[in-house]
């Protein structure tokens, strides 16, 4: 009976949270999926002020959702250059 309780102590019972810190990643993955989780964000905050638009807090979800686009703008940046520097370097003689 103990061998078992020892079995159902070791049973995981919460899952592994969606991101990980582990230095495995590489930066591009990690970049795109912060650029997946703005965009929800974003998403969210057009649904807030389409079912609320004369809401108090209007104002300040609009003002979230441009400092939230700022992000991804800045995301989406640093993708292409994360993407360029993987890219080979073509000379030409031109």
């Amino acid at each position: 009976m103990v061998v078992q309780l020892e079995r159902f102590a070791m049973l995981k019972i919460v899952p592994d949270p969606p991101f990980s810190a582990d230095p495995s990643h590489h930066l591009e993955d990690t970049l795109i999926q912060a650029t997946e989780y703005v965009l929800c964000a974003l998403s969210v905050g057009h649904h807030a002020i389409s079912t609320l638009p004369k809401s108090p807090a209007t104002v300040m979800t609009l003002a979230v959702m441009h400092e939230v686009e700022a992000v991804r703008s800045l995301l989406e940046t640093a993708i292409a250059q994360v993407q360029f520097k993987g890219k080979p370097q073509m000379h030409t003689l031109h």
